[in-house]
């Protein structure tokens, strides 16, 4: 599914979840292994519990343009449930969805203009899509932190490529905080092991 010379992730998540450090800490990790990366950062109201999306494109040759069009990403990392259904249509039809089902209302929904949408998972298989939901909050929390969903997914997502735990432990020591350091290694490490 995804290809080891090139391919294209998209992060998605709501502002303050730790969705740019992901995507910094992930192109870290390509450029040490000697690919071509492109990261761009396309938030709107970010500090303000906004949506946020990251493209993260790596090839072993050349990355041209930053931007994944609709039907480009490998795959989407979602840290929020809504998250994955609003940019559903931007996965490949051989692309996964590896998401959380944590569910953070939108200001639409916190003013009483909306309801949060029911059975997401359920409608993102009803486009064929492949989705992995996993309750990440959960891990995160018995890591130490809530603010660790990010690394957790990103243990999840580490299943999908060849790198060793080794080179995923040092990306997380160069992209964190050192008072942080274990605390996001052991998030890490759980989300591998789902």
């Amino acid at each position: 599914m995804v290809s080891k010379d090139s391919g294209n992730i998209m992060i998605v998540g709501v502002g303050g979840q730790g969705t740019l450090l992901a995507s910094k800490l992930l192109g870290s990790l390509f450029i040490k292994a000697g690919y071509d990366v492109k990261v761009s950062e396309v938030h709107g109201m970010s500090q303000r519990g906004g949506s946020v999306v990251t493209y993260v494109r790596y090839n072993k040759n050349k990355v041209y343009s930053p931007i994944i069009d609709k039907g480009g990403a490998d795959i989407i990392l979602s840290f929020e449930l809504l998250e994955a259904a609003r940019y559903a249509e931007y996965l490949k039809t051989d692309g996964v969805i590896i998401t959380n089902t944590q569910e953070i209302n939108p200001m639409p929904v916190i003013t009483g203009a909306a309801t949060y949408p029911e059975d997401i998972i359920r409608k993102i298989k009803d486009m064929n899509l492949a989705v992995m939901p996993n309750d990440d909050l959960s891990l995160a929390l018995k890591a130490g932190s809530p603010k660790c969903v990010n690394l957790v997914l990103l243990g999840r997502l580490s299943k999908y490529f060849d790198f060793t735990k080794e080179e995923w432990l040092s990306a997380i020591e160069e992209s964190v905080p050192p008072k942080f350091t274990e605390l996001n290694k052991k998030a890490f490490l759980s989300g591998s092991e789902v």
